[in-house]
């Protein structure tokens, strides 16, 4: 099955895409369908409130199965009115990768050189002006990790804070860690969860 992602992250798109095709899901970019170029405003209070107003803008725009996601920020040594939340660039979504990489090891570096942090994540997948599908819980949440002042030399497109990203418990960069990424791919997580459902739910 085909299934459109509703972003215009590229990292995201192919990350996702080597998650979920085992599954027998073919994720195709915005580009791919020739979207439209959709001014969303995601005046959600929640990771899910985000992605459902963004797969329900593309479904609307294009009448094709997509899903979007959405992700919170939340940093334990930062009170309420600092916290990222939704707002993981900025409240108008302007900080670039480089903007963002200096901001968050600049706030680890406030805390002594590193801060502990975690994502909540969220999905909505729109099947058909019937059926939508979507989820938030801690199977697609991250652990908990350390964001550190000193990046690793590795950079991502798309992926700016991964460079900051400590491992807590082997205190190693993600990116050192042999092999992380692709037991992480390999594991059955939350979104290949999601997407078994979706199929056999719309496939029984």
């Amino acid at each position: 099955m085909k299934l459109v992602y509703g972003t215009t992250n590229k990292g995201k798109i192919g990350f996702m895409q080597k998650r979920v095709e085992r599954v027998g899901i073919e994720i195709l970019s915005l580009d791919d369908v020739n979207a439209p170029k959709l001014d969303i405003i995601e005046s959600g209070n929640s990771p899910l409130e985000n992605a459902r107003i963004k797969a329900k803008a593309y479904y609307n725009a294009l009448k094709i199965p997509v899903f979007s996601c959405d992700s919170g920020l939340y940093i334990d040594e930062l009170d309420d009115s600092r916290q990222p939340g939704l707002n993981v660039r900025g409240i108008n979504d302007d900080m670039d990768d480089d903007a963002a990489l200096a901001y968050y090891s600049g706030i680890a570096d406030e805390f002594g050189g590193k801060v502990t942090a975690r994502y909540v994540n969220a999905i909505c997948l729109v099947y058909d002006e019937n059926r939508i599908f979507e989820h938030m819980g801690n199977d697609i949440a991250s652990e908990p990790f350390y964001f550190v002042s000193k990046p690793h030399k590795k950079r991502e497109e798309g992926f700016p804070l991964d460079c900051i990203s400590i491992h807590i418990e082997s205190g190693k960069y993600y990116y050192d860690i042999d092999g992380y990424q692709e037991k992480y791919l390999e594991a059955d997580d939350g979104y290949v969860k999601f997407f078994q459902k979706f199929l056999a739910d719309v496939h029984p």
